[in-house]
């Protein structure tokens, strides 16, 4: 018999459906609890799942003796309050992206976790997709030479109701910004994680396409990394058809793109040299292998807990896009170049 460990839920929004579906089929798993604002939502959320408490107070959940990680899947602008509250509660903490909306309250998440010993892991789950761990690894290699351009391209497509209908999205208290910090921001996770640090940056972001709205829905950025590659951000929710997300990188030795938002695949490989050919793998589709790369950084969370490590993508890893786009947009607003 497979020891469980138990986990809450805070939240029954679409995402925690993903949570919750992928909780489940983890042997070593158990989804204990669930908490939500709404009482009748989140009993529905309940039986669907087969969880067996709920809770419209999650404060009350963390008081569980048999619940060991918290899982929250809430509003942007809500995770680092109630990654404190459960870290003081001593409980690891798991956390959609972004972590929250500010550095400074992104800071105080990595510091409760660390004052009361618990883990912090924020989800990026694009970095546990087979192609991205195999773009990383060609790259950490060195088989493209050095890196002279990375692109990062994600021209999204969201109907004005997707925003009317929802109570926080395009919100700056909830959202804290829009096609960059909620769509963009696994994008620019995975282009900082394949190149590295980068030294300096200038944006320009707008609401273009969508009234109403408190954040961009179209932004753009030049970037310089701290290795000498340059490189552009571009993220909207404004453009018809919704295109796939690509990253585009370039070195001395050959390119590689990256293409896809929720299974990307390297679609293009090429090196200069002709060492050896890149063999480009075909997967079925994305909607086939959505949910894979969560369930996997679920089990390394898991892991993380029972062998006391620090799970792979940290507070301190989850931090590094939000750094991104908050000097993106300080630099839209100051139309100055920033550095990091």
């Amino acid at each position: 018999m497979v020891s469980k460990t138990g986990i809450g839920l805070v939240g029954c929004g679409i995402i925690a459906e993903t949570h919750a579906k992928y909780i489940k089929e983890i042997e070593c798993a158990e989804l204990v609890a669930v908490a939500g604002r709404d009482a009748q939502k989140t009993k529905i959320f309940s039986e669907k799942y087969g969880v067996k408490h709920t809770y419209t107070d999650y404060r009350e959940m963390l008081k569980r003796p048999d619940i060991e990680i918290i899982s929250i899947c809430t509003p942007s602008g809500t995770h680092a309050d109630i990654t404190i509250d459960a870290a003081k509660n001593k409980k690891h903490v798991i956390v959609e992206k972004p972590m929250d909306i500010s550095l400074e309250k992104a800071d105080e998440m990595i510091n409760a976790c660390k004052n009361n010993n618990v883990k912090l892991g924020i989800i990026f789950q694009l970095r546990f997709a087979d192609e991205c761990i195999r773009l990383k690894k060609l790259l950490d290699e060195g088989k493209l030479g050095r890196i002279i351009l990375a692109d990062l391209y994600m021209k999204f497509y969201r109907a004005p109701e997707y925003y009317k209908k929802s109570s926080w999205k395009g919100t700056k208290k909830g959202d804290g910004g829009g096609a960059l910090m909620n769509q963009g921001i696994h994008g620019i996770d995975l282009l900082q994680w394949f190149i590295g640090p980068v030294k300096s940056i200038q944006g320009l972001t707008g609401a273009l396409r969508h009234e109403g709205i408190e954040v961009e829905d179209t932004a753009v950025s030049i970037l310089e990394f701290k290795n000498g590659a340059y490189g552009v951000i571009e993220g909207t929710t404004s453009v018809y058809p919704d295109l796939s997300q690509r990253i585009e990188i370039h070195g001395t030795n050959g390119s590689a793109i990256l293409k896809g938002s929720e299974w990307p695949e390297i679609n293009y490989c090429e090196f200069l040299d002709k060492k050896e050919i890149f063999e480009i793998k075909k997967y079925s589709s994305e909607a086939v292998m959505f949910g894979i790369p969560h369930r996997r950084q679920l089990e390394d969370m898991i892991t993380a807990v029972r062998e006391n490590r620090e799970p792979l993508v940290n507070g301190i890893e989850g931090k590094k896009s939000l750094e991104i786009i908050m000097k993106i947009y300080e630099s839209s607003k100051t139309g100055k170049k920033l550095s990091l």
